[in-house]
């Protein structure tokens, strides 16, 4: 398996992948999207998200690619600066980024896909100079904690309750562990 970030041109994949992601058993609290919104939009939408993602220092998605070639699992990394509002229009006082959109496919998970999907992702936010890296996870997403937790992050006491209900902050310094 490997682990890259997406290439440009690369949209169906990403929109086939995220479709998947949005119709897991547990997507209702572990994404701020859902399958009928997400299934309506339009190919322009997918091509100016994949092509944003795939270059550039204020966005990156990576896959994990198995022997066959198959998208197993993404992970989103979203730069935010200081003076802008985040995905939950909160005020962003100093530089960080945020993993969101994190789905690895069920016969992958506990494989160390996940940790690897998080190790690139760190990674790269170290490269493009963010030192802290963060994201929500749902209050009842207990594996999603728990693969958190053992790449590195932390809960930062923050919580609270966003749209898909209540959530904790998690956070890592930007540095792949040693």
């Amino acid at each position: 398996m490997i682990v890259r970030r997406i290439r440009s041109g690369e949209w169906q994949q990403v929109r086939r992948l995220r479709l998947e992601a949005l119709q897991d058993p547990d997507a209702g609290i572990a994404f701020l999207d859902d399958y009928a919104h997400a299934s309506a939009r339009t190919d322009d939408h997918w091509i100016a998200r994949t092509e944003n993602a795939a270059a550039g220092d204020g966005a990156a998605q990576f896959v994990a690619v198995d022997e066959d070639g198959e998208w197993v699992g993404t992970v989103t990394v979203l730069v935010r600066s200081p003076g802008s509002t985040d995905h939950l229009d909160r005020d962003v006082t100093r530089m960080r980024a945020d993993v969101v959109g994190v789905y690895v496919r069920p016969g992958k998970r506990g494989d160390g896909t996940i940790d690897r999907l998080l190790a690139a992702a760190t990674e790269w936010a170290t490269v493009v100079g963010v030192e802290s890296i963060t994201l929500d996870v749902h209050a009842q997403n207990l594996r999603a904690q728990g693969a958190y937790r053992r790449a590195g992050f932390e809960p930062t006491g923050e919580t609270l309750t966003g749209p898909i209900g209540p959530e904790i902050v998690m956070a890592r310094a930007g540095r792949v562990a040693e």
